[in-house]
């Protein structure tokens, strides 16, 4: 049986909604689209963690993040647990990594990555924190010696570059490539979303996600330039899979197009994710290939811990029994096998630097209807695990898909929370995670306000 390549594409701060499969007008991912209609296309997918690191780690080992170790930005992925890069290398795949890590630990510089802190991968062409060591016209990235490198053109499209020339050396031979884009992550020094040159002006006031245009934050600023980046990872899977066409690797290769989490714009705390709600958790998923081809549009509850497993089992691999996911393909296979029911995330909240700042620690449960989420105020969120938490939000899906009125404080939501905290414990509980109180919020016997200041959620 010959062995399938595989490429997996990570974005960062990508919202679902960015699609046109979604619902956007602004035909920012044509080549998505195509290809999400011809394959597979994961239309409930969610992080177990809003932030950078953890869920870059949920992805290489199929493990929430608080059964990892590495639940905030700065962990280390640890080198005793089963990981893709490894796993693939094992195998005889020959593993490349190219882009964003963000996963060698806060002692380490934020360029270059020590071979021991790379997940095992081969070949290694990339940053740990890369949007703290490049610009968008200025990707700086370093090899598997250390050696600084400054790849030309736009920074998402020098990375694609870059990834195209490793399917074209390892044609011959199977491969395992994780190409990590930083885009559309905002440039931090600048406190913007610098697209290519001339795209901005094309989106200026053209169209707002509800959310956004009801709660406003920095969209109004930040939104041109989010979507000109987006239209621009299109374009550049777009010319990836071209690669894999004209190279004759079509027909045995698996990619898999996601996001480490999504994007709020300021609406729901002081900064862009680390909140329950969908704009910060759900993200784009799509999956093509052997195994994948004709899946279409599918409705299940997935989580980035599902594509480890899902891609090990798809390449006719092992999966190790430390991963908490489960492979997709049980599910494409039979419509009839057991999938789960709800989705568990995982979130630190920071109100973005207000004196004295608000930290939260949280989880939520996301079913088909209902978004339930509870917090805790702590000062020390480096840890996994809190004793107890209160419950903080409670949102309606069907009636109220852009999360506007939080009917935690209802006494006529009682029953619901009751019920979805007992889910909750139980999805805690199958992660892993020690047995914990959560106390019921306060009833006001007032609907949710449907316009919240950023940190009063």
């Amino acid at each position: 049986m010959n062995k399938p390549n595989v490429i997996v594409f990570l974005t960062d701060q990508q919202r679902w909604d960015t699609m046109g499969l979604h619902g956007n007008p602004l035909d920012l991912t044509p080549n998505l689209d195509y290809h999400a209609l011809r394959h597979t296309h994961l239309a409930n997918c969610f992080t177990p963690q809003p932030v950078c690191g953890p869920a870059r780690g949920a992805l290489q080992t199929g493990m929430m993040p608080s059964a990892s170790g590495c639940m905030n930005n700065g962990d280390r992925l640890p080198e005793n647990l089963p990981c893709l890069g490894s796993l693939f290398r094992n195998a005889g795949y020959r593993t490349g990594y190219i882009g964003k890590w963000h996963l060698a630990g806060g002692d380490q510089p934020k360029g270059p990555v020590t071979p021991d802190r790379r997940g095992g991968y081969d070949e290694w062409l990339g940053a740990d924190v890369l949007e703290a060591v490049s610009r968008p016209y200025d990707c700086t990235v370093f090899d598997g010696d250390g050696r600084e490198h400054h790849l030309p053109g736009y920074r998402s499209d020098a990375l694609a570059d870059a990834a195209i020339r490793f399917v074209a050396k390892h044609k011959d031979q199977p491969f395992f490539l994780f190409l990590s884009l930083l885009e559309p992550h905002q440039q931090n020094s600048l406190d913007d979303y610098p697209p290519p040159q001339g795209t901005r002006e094309r989106y200026f006031g053209r169209w707002t996600p509800p959310d956004l245009e009801a709660l406003g934050g920095s969209s109004a600023r930040h939104l041109a330039g989010y979507w000109g980046t987006v239209k621009r990872i299109d374009e550049a899977y777009g010319r990836i899979h071209d690669a894999l066409l004209s190279l004759g690797l079509d027909q045995n290769t698996i990619t898999l197009f996601t996001s480490d989490h999504g994007c709020h714009f300021r609406t729901r705390n002081g900064e862009f994710k680390r909140s329950c709600h969908e704009s910060s958790i759900r993200v784009p998923g799509v999956l093509t290939g052997p195994g994948f081809a004709g899946g279409g549009h599918r409705s299940e509850l997935v989580s980035l811990i599902d594509f480890a497993p899902t891609l090990l089992n798809a390449a006719h691999l092992p999966v190790p029994s430390t991963m908490q996911g489960r492979s997709i393909l049980t599910r494409l296979d039979d419509r009839s096998a057991p999938w789960r029911e709800e989705l568990l995330s995982q979130f630190n909240e920071d109100d973005g630097g207000s004196s004295p700042r608000i930290q939260r620690v949280g989880r939520t449960l996301r079913t088909r209807r209902w978004k339930y989420a509870v917090s805790a105020n702590v000062t020390d969120t480096t840890l996994c695990h809190y004793p107890a938490y209160t419950e903080s939000h409670l949102y309606d899906l069907e009636h109220d898909p852009y999360e506007l009125e939080n009917l935690v404080h209802l006494p006529q939501a009682r029953g619901t929370c009751e019920t979805l905290r007992e889910r909750l414990h139980s999805a805690m509980t199958a992660a892993g995670e020690p047995a914990c109180q959560i106390h019921p919020a306060e009833s006001s016997g007032r609907r949710g306000q449907r316009k919240l200041a950023p940190g009063t959620e």
